[in-house]
């Protein structure tokens, strides 16, 4: 179908264009709000600057185009297919993308606040400094993407697939990741207060100078993870596993380290807890030891 024709339909009052061919097709700055466009073929269409607020674009096949700075707002992306399409500054606030494949597509600096992308597929994908507040992420495959600088407080990621995503400078603050794999993730600078990560897997995790403050990491597994730098003040650590972990210049002040382990822990020039209280499990003995008491660099 020609532009032309399609846009003298829609000010004529169509709103049916499912199916629709429109692939190649130059349809920069359009207006086309509240239409039926499932199945629709987009394939290297040009929609950038598009006004689509409310439409309905599920099905549609979409991978390559290129939607930056779209407004696409309470729209509909379901099971539709974006793999490598340009997302760049698009605004998707409250849009539904359930099972959208969106493999290696550009999403930085977009706003898909309070979205819904449960199931759907951004392994691979650019999603720096994206704003993902109070979206739900279950079941999410963000393998390998990056998400540098990105906003997700008070999203939702039950299920989701973190396997070498990059976190560093995120947003991540009360978000629950508890029990999640996050085993070699980068989550270094990330702004992580209040986040629940009981029984987490941190293994050899990039933590240095995350935020932590009051973050529940009881049970979690950071063996070999770099915390350099890292603010764990009033951060709950029981039974926490430490071993060989990098604490150096950590801040440790009132944090709960009741049956953590340190063996082998790099903890020189941190911040110790000010609490007598507080004590640690070195690995060695089942005696717990007041934190202070540790002798040298290194623990246990």
């Amino acid at each position: 179908m020609e532009v032309s024709y399609l846009l003298n339909l829609y000010e004529a009052g169509e709103r049916n264009f499912a199916g629709v061919d429109l692939s190649g097709a130059d349809l920069r700055g359009v207006t086309l709000i509240g239409v039926n466009l499932t199945g629709a073929n987009f394939r290297g269409a040009n929609l950038s600057r598009a006004f689509l607020t409310k439409s309905d674009l599920s099905g549609a096949m979409l991978n390559w185009a290129d939607l930056s700075f779209v407004k696409l707002s309470e729209g509909k992306l379901v099971d539709a297919d974006l793999t490598k399409a340009n997302l760049s500054g698009a605004f998707l606030v409250k849009s539904k993308l359930p099972g959208a494949k969106m493999s290696g597509a550009n999403l930085a600096n977009a706003n898909l606040r309070s979205a819904n992308l449960w199931g759907a597929n951004l392994c691979s994908g650019n999603l720096q400094q994206i704003n993902l507040r109070e979206a739900n992420l279950s079941g999410v495959n963000l393998s390998w993407a990056n998400l540098c600088g990105a906003r997700l407080s008070g999203a939702r990621l039950y299920g989701a697939s973190l396997n070498g995503t990059n976190f560093s400078r995120a947003f991540l603050k009360g978000l629950d990741l508890s029990g999640v794999d996050l085993q070699g993730v980068n989550l270094s600078g990330a702004k992580m207060s209040g986040a629940k990560l009981e029984g987490a897997n941190l293994i050899g995790a990039d933590l240095r100078e995350a935020t932590m403050r009051l973050v529940n990491l009881k049970g979690a597994d950071l063996t070999g993870a770099n915390l350099a730098g890292a603010c764990l003040a009033e951060a709950n650590l029981t039974w926490t596993i430490l071993s060989k972990a990098d604490l150096s210049g950590a801040d440790l002040n009132d944090a709960t380290l009741s049956g953590a382990n340190f063996d082998g822990a790099r903890i020189d020039g941190d911040i110790r807890p000010d609490s007598a209280q507080q004590f640690f499990y070195s690995g060695t003995s089942s005696n717990a030891i007041p934190f202070g008491e540790a002798a040298g660099a290194m623990v246990g």
